[in-house]
C-alpha cells in the first residue's frame, strides 16, 4: 500500500487504476526473480569457496565467520572447505548432549548438527542477500549501497509500520469503539503505550526469531492475507458484504492460518512435510487458501445476515468513482 499510493497523484480515477496496475505488475516481476537472485547466491558461494584451501579462501569468509554466520568445519581433516549437499554443523547449537541412554564418553552427537555428511560450511540464511555483494566481488561502494538501502528499508518499514499499530490501537479500536468520550490527551497515552508494547514484541522476536528472515516475513505475509487482504477487496468489491461477514471471515481465515503455522512449526515440526501438508501447501504459503476459506466464510455469513446501511453502501461507490474525479480541474 505505502508504494501503490504514489500512484494516486493523478487527475482521472481511471488512470490511479491503470497506474497502480502496472505498478503491481513490475512488483510482480521483482518478487518473482527473487527465487533467482537466491540460487545465484548460491552458486556464487559454492563456486568462491568449495574445494578451497582453507588458508586460501577469501577474505570476506573470515569477516562473516569472524560474526559466527558462517562457519566451517574440517571434517575429514584436509584442510580443503567442502561445500556439499545437507546441513551442517551449527557454531550457535551445542555440539554434545547428555542422554539417558550414555554412550562411552557419557555423550552422544546432536543429529540435527549433520555430521552424517560432507558438508563442511555452516551459512546462515539470513546474511546472504547482505554477503552476496562482496562473495561476487562487487566494488565496496555497491556493498555500502546495499546495506544503506537494506537498514533504510527496514526503518523506513518498522517506523510506518509503529506509527500504524498505535494510532490503530488508540483511534480506531480505543476512542472509536471501546471508549468513546476519552480525550486527545488519553488517546495520545493510549497511542504511546501501543508503541512501546509494539517495540517490546519486536524486539523479542527479533532476538528469538520463531525461523529465518524470509520465513517470518512469508509468515507474517500469510497471516495478513488470510486475514486483512479479503475484507478490504471485498468492501471495495461488493457492497453486500457486511460487518458480521467480514469479521467472521476475518477470524476464520486468521486462526486458521496461525494454527496451521503453529501446528507445523511449533508443536509438531517433525511432521513439518509435504506429504502431511493440506493439499501440498506449505506452512510460508497457507495464506493463499486462509484468504480463500476467509472470502468464503465472509460471502456466505453477509448473504444471511443484514445488508450494510445505506450510507455504508454509498460509501462504497464513492470509493469507486469518487465524487468530481471524473476529469482534472483547474485552481
Amino acid at each position: 500500500p505505502h508504494v501503490i499510493v504514489r500512484f494516486f497523484t493523478v487527475p482521472k480515477v481511471s488512470d490511479a487504476r491503470k497506474s497502480a496496475g502496472y505498478a503491481l505488475a513490475f512488483i510482480c516481476v521483482v518478487y518473482t526473480t527473487i527465487p533467482a537472485v537466491a540460487a545465484f547466491s548460491r552458486l556464487n558461494l559454492s563456486e568462491s569457496v568449495n574445494e578451497v584451501a582453507y588458508t586460501e579462501a577469501p577474505a570476506w569468509f573470515s569477516k562473516w565467520e569472524n560474526t559466527g554466520l558462517i562457519a566451517w568445519r574440517d571434517k575429514n581433516d584436509d584442510g580443503v572447505i567442502q561445500y556439499r549437499a545437507g546441513a551442517a554443523f551449527n557454531p550457535a547449537k551445542p555440539l554434545f548432549v547428555e542422554t539417558e541412554d550414555r554412550g562411552k564418553h557419557g555423550e552422544r552427537l546432536l543429529s540435527n548438527q549433520a555430521t552424517d555428511n560432507a558438508n563442511e560450511i555452516y551459512v546462515d540464511r539470513d546474511i546472504m542477500v547482505m554477503a552476496n555483494p562482496e562473495i561476487a566481488q562487487l566494488p565496496n561502494w555497491v556493498v555500502a549501497l546495499i546495506a544503506a538501502g537494506a537498514v533504510a528499508a527496514a526503518l523506513s518499514t518498522a517506523a510506518g509500520l509503529l506509527l500504524v499499530i498505535s494510532s490503530s490501537i488508540s483511534h480506531d479500536l480505543m476512542k472509536r469503539t471501546f471508549m468513546n468520550n476519552i480525550t486527545d490527551r488519553q488517546e495520545l497515552a493510549f497511542a504511546r503505550i501501543a508503541a512501546v508494547a509494539a517495540i517490546v514484541m519486536a524486539g523479542w522476536f527479533g532476538i528469538n526469531p520463531p525461523a529465518f528472515v524470509a520465513q517470518t516475513v512469508a509468515f507474517a505475509f500469510g497471516m495478513a492475507a488470510a486475514s486483512l487482504f479479503p475484507p478490504i477487496v471485498m468492501g471495495i468489491f461488493s457492497k453486500r458484504i457486511n460487518k458480521q461477514g467480514a469479521i467472521a471471515g476475518m477470524l476464520v481465515g486468521l486462526f486458521m492460518t496461525v494454527g496451521y503455522i503453529v501446528y507445523f512449526n511449533f508443536i509438531e515440526p517433525s511432521s513439518n512435510k509435504a506429504e502431511n501438508w493440506w493439499f501440498g501447501i506449505s506452512p510460508t504459503g497457507i495464506g493463499t487458501l486462509g484468504a480463500a476459506v476467509n472470502m468464503a466464510v465472509a460471502i456466505v455469513i453477509s448473504r444471511f445476515t443484514a445488508e450494510p446501511p445505506a450510507e455504508v453502501q454509498d460509501m462504497v461507490d464513492d470509493i469507486r468513482i469518487p465524487a468530481g474525479a471524473g476529469v482534472a480541474h483547474h485552481h
